[in-house]
């Protein structure tokens, strides 16, 4: 309860604070022209990498660079080190849209001075942090969704095969979909302390989406689940030899990295301006 003059006001819910701010921000979002290009793009990049990509065997002749069309979902197993593009190549490209995405949100958030308008109404720190990622969550979700549907569509029109393990592609794309909160929650913290360099927000967003960290550890250090489960969110794991267990596992690690930038984020916005 806070008095003001003699007056008491009740401090809104965390329920009643976090809808009001998740209804702004969805509702930003779906009047972004730039989330649905991301969209559009998400669905188009799969196109692409179908039937445009090849390369020469060792006998020298020409040959798609994908044969079934689930490749351009996940790789086959999981990878802690890229052995050719076609083991990258998948829909982990979404997680870098994703973050872009991010950066531009909140970048806006800072640039139009609706954050100083935001925290002078007492709106908690955490509420922003927890709706942002919300935000970024959905993005990357919608944006699974659509390259999923150019993934099909694109598969008939070149006549790639099909063959696939029903279990290992659900369980693949479901882990990626389910990950998209743990990105997104990187994504938030890294845009909050470059809040105010939106060129290094962006570059910080691209370089972690792109996996470029990883795979350089793990080629120096050698491929090891735990290094994948700290440093990458488990996205590997996502692979068309998936289980249930695999789902699970990038569950707990996606919620885990949500909770932990969730709460890094909130530490570094209690302890600095909000210009």
């Amino acid at each position: 309860m806070e008095k003001t003059h003699g007056l008491q006001f009740e401090e809104p819910s965390f329920g009643k604070r976090i809808k009001g701010m998740l209804s702004v921000d969805f509702y930003r979002l779906f009047h972004t022209p730039l989330f649905y290009i991301f969209l559009v793009i998400a669905a188009v990049i799969p196109a692409m990498i179908l039937g445009m990509t090849s390369m020469e065997n060792a006998e020298g002749v020409v040959e798609p660079l994908y044969t079934n069309t689930w490749q351009v979902i996940a790789a086959q197993e999981p990878l802690y080190a890229i052995k050719n593009i076609a083991d990258y190549a998948n829909m982990n490209m979404v997680f870098i849209f994703g973050g872009i995405m991010v950066s531009i949100f909140i970048g806006h958030d800072y640039k139009s001075g609706y954050v100083k308008q935001l925290f002078t109404t007492h709106a908690k720190k955490e509420d922003y942090m927890l709706s942002k990622t919300a935000i970024g969550a959905f993005s990357m979700a919608c944006m699974c969704v659509t390259y999923l549907i150019g993934t099909v569509v694109a598969g008939l029109f070149v006549q790639a095969s099909f063959a696939v393990s029903v279990v290992g592609i659900f369980s693949a794309i479901l882990g990626k979909m389910l990950m998209s909160l743990g990105w997104a929650s990187l994504y938030v913290f890294l845009n909050i302390i470059f809040r105010k360099y939106f060129g290094v927000s962006i570059l910080s967003s691209f370089f972690f989406g792109t996996g470029i960290l990883i795979v350089g550890i793990a080629t120096a250090a050698g491929n090891t689940p735990m290094l994948n489960v700290f440093l990458y969110g488990s996205s590997v794991y996502a692979c068309l030899s998936a289980n249930f267990l695999s789902v699970l596992v990038c569950l707990a690690v996606s919620v885990a990295w949500a909770a932990i930038y969730n709460v890094l984020g909130t530490v570094v916005l209690s302890k600095c301006d909000v210009y």
